[in-house]
């Protein structure tokens, strides 16, 4: 009889390059933000508004650990 070392199924594990993309995103987003926000401020397009809105939004999910 072949026994059989399963561990429960638990639907919120995530892999760890998954959680290491992450941290690293995380870092490099503020910088970015920063420097898009200064850009916006100082020639505002459509792009920028709406790229500046996309990374506070990507930033905000990941600090508050929603993504």
């Amino acid at each position: 009889m072949k026994r059989r070392f399963r561990r429960f199924y638990n639907p919120y594990h995530r892999p760890s390059w998954w959680l290491r993309i992450k941290a690293v995103f995380g870092q490099i987003l503020l910088p970015l933000i920063c420097f898009q926000l200064l850009r916006t401020l100082l020639l505002p397009t459509t792009f920028d508004v709406i790229l500046l809105t996309i990374m506070i939004v990507l930033y905000l999910s990941i600090s508050l650990r929603l993504l």
